[in-house]
Parts: C-alpha cells; structure tokens; sequence
C-alpha cells in the first residue's frame, strides 16, 4: 500500500455500514431470526437490523448478532422479468465459486419458502471492509498512483474470474452454450420492449445495429454481469486490496467482452458531462483512475484479445443498462416500489439511447 494512503484516526466507520430499513420494505425479523437459529447452532439474542441503500434490483440487508454478522438478500416486490432474482440460483453460484474464487462470501444458507417472509431469500456471512460507493469514505485519502493501483486490482479480480476453470466449480450447466452474444442482444431487446413507457424512446435504431453487428463468442467462462466498484470490498487496512465481490445475481457462463462492456457502462469520467456525471455511482472520476479506453487496454492485453469491433460491446453494455433502468423504473411507474430514488430514471434511458446512437455514428460501422 503507497505511503499516501491516509486514514484519519479520528474518523470512525470507513466500513460499510446500512441504514434505516425503507417504508415498505420491512423485514419479518422473528420469522428470519427462527430460521437462522435452526441453520446456524449457538446464534445468540436478537439481531440489528440495517438496510442498504447501494443496490437498485435485490433488496439486502444487514442482520448483526451479538456474535456473528450476516447479509440476507430477496427480491424486490412486485413484476419481476423472467429468470430475474432468483436467490437460490446466486446462493448455488456463490456457494460453487468459492473454493476456486475466494474472494465470494461464505453461504450460510437459502430458504424457498416464500410463506416466511412473503418470498425466497438467502443469507451470507457479512464481509467488513469498504464499499467504493460514489465517493470513498470521508477521511480515507487515496494520492493518485494508489488509487491506479485499487483501479488495476479491481480489473485483475475481474481477469481473475474470466480465468476461472469452469470444470474446477461444477458450474458447466450454467450457461447454455455457444451463441451468447447473440441471445443477450435477443434477450434485453425482449426485456426493454416488454417493460417500456410512455416516456422513453423505443431503441429500434440501437437494437438494429446491436443485431446486425453481432460477433461469435470469443470464450466461455464465469462471468459476474455486473461488475462495478460498488461490488467489491476492500480492506480497511489496505483500500487498494479486494477482499470480497458481492452481487452475483446475474452471473452466468458467456462472453467474457461482454462482462467488460457492462462495466464500461458505469465508468464515468471526471471531465464527463454533467449529465453522466449525476449517473455516477462509483469513485471512477478519481485522479489515477484508468480512462474507458485505457480499462479496454489493459484487459485486453491480460486477456490476450483482440475483438473486431470493440464497439459493439460498448454499445451492448449501454443498452443493456437503459434496459436494467427501464425495468427497475416499469417498477416504480406502477407503483409496485415506493422508493423515490427510481423516479428519475426515465430520463436516464432517454440519455442513454442518445450516448449508444451518437456511439455507434462515430464509430462509423
């Protein structure tokens, strides 16, 4: 860790911590209490329920006991897409990935039983450390070759994972072959256009293009599907070193570039608009932080690839996020979600159908 990495020692709680539990979205702590304690032998007194605010998709929790400290994750109320938070299916991920993959937290256990709490829901031993949210925690100062150095650790992880052998976690049945360009680019065009408003433009331009210009898979392995600052942890003792990736809902086996162009889609530039800047939800604006272009660079050289039209997946991974904010908007336009921050995200697919149009014109293809 650089000399320049500064935590102040006055300034407590640089770990991530939850918040109150939003209105509606209240837990049946004594029914999940009783079933953890018939998982987990000597869980002591009652737990202190915590909810985080980080994620838009799966609602999580923190449940700290007086002697263990545990994450239960379910699915959000109402319209779910198809497939979409399936707990079980990201308990049997992680709990597979862990022995190869060890920064995946330790499963405690998954309940199908949706008459406990009003749906499926599965609980991880918590990971303490810090979350990169928006911005680092304040009183951590990170000087510009260590933040290069968290950036390029995060993207290793990633490599890390793409390298993964599939036979070692008994994952193969996980993905359905060859072909999965193709059916992402099938697949979000489904999803957007079933879970479309008035208010957002119909993306028939950028799901042309995405169709015309789909290329072969140019490997099959673990990939994560929403890799982002905000899914890692890092230690409290050295903020450059992942301890934990969190979020694996949408993992899957498929095209290891198409991983990359979802991440890309997140990565905002301090010198950005301002519009993008507003969309930010990771420290990537930080100096030292690797440009778009030069995250491309440096994975590709770790990976050895070299795609035809890097483009497509920068576009894919744009569009692929309207569709992830359409839905989760589809939400809240029908009032199946209260929570105020979805209220806006309308006008984030209209930005984004805008940035993969002007994408894909300069690109000339």
């Amino acid at each position: 860790m650089s000399e320049a990495v500064a935590v102040n020692p006055r300034v407590k709680g640089v770990q991530d911590q939850g918040g109150a539990v939003r209105s509606g979205e209240e837990l049946k702590i004594p029914a999940v209490d009783a079933w953890l304690k018939a998982q987990v032998s000597g869980l002591q007194g009652q737990p202190e329920v915590t909810q985080f605010s980080g994620g838009a998709s799966n609602w999580t929790y923190r449940l700290k006991y007086p002697n263990a400290d545990y994450i239960l994750r379910r699915p959000p109320a109402g319209t779910k897409a198809k497939g979409a938070h399936d707990m079980g299916r990201e308990f049997r991920v992680q709990s597979a990935l862990k022995p190869v993959y060890p920064v995946v937290p330790n499963m405690v256990g998954h309940c199908s039983d949706e008459s406990l709490i009003g749906s499926e829901f599965y609980v991880m031993e918590r990971i303490a450390g810090i979350i990169p949210r928006k911005n680092m925690p304040r009183g951590l100062n990170l000087d510009q070759a260590t933040t290069r150095q968290l950036c390029t650790n995060v993207l290793d992880k990633l490599v890390d994972l793409h390298k993964v052998d599939v036979k070692a976690t008994g994952l193969e049945s996980l993905g359905k072959g060859s072909g999965y360009c193709r059916r992402q680019i099938e697949g979000w065009s489904d999803r957007y256009t079933k879970a479309k408003t008035w208010n957002v433009p119909s993306y028939s331009h950028v799901i042309a293009w995405l169709k015309e210009h789909i290329p072969e898979d140019v490997a099959s392995c673990v990939i994560h599907n929403d890799w982002r600052f905000d899914n890692v942890v890092l230690a409290e003792d050295d903020p450059t070193r992942v301890i934990g990736v969190l979020d694996w809902e949408m993992a899957t086996l498929g095209d290891p570039l198409m991983d990359l162009g979802n991440s890309l889609a997140y990565w905002v530039h301090a010198d950005d608009s301002k519009f993008l800047m507003s969309t930010r939800r990771q420290p990537t604006h930080l100096p030292g932080m690797l440009r778009r272009e030069e995250v491309v660079e440096y994975y590709l050289d770790r990976m050895k690839l070299k795609p035809d039209n890097w483009v497509f997946y920068e576009v894919y991974g744009l569009f692929r996020l309207a569709a992830i904010v359409q839905q989760i908007y589809y939400r809240y336009h029908h009032k199946q979600t209260r929570n105020p921050a979805f209220k806006n995200f309308w006008i984030l697919a209209n930005y984004l159908d805008w940035r993969c149009k002007g994408m894909i014109k300069r690109s000339g293809i």
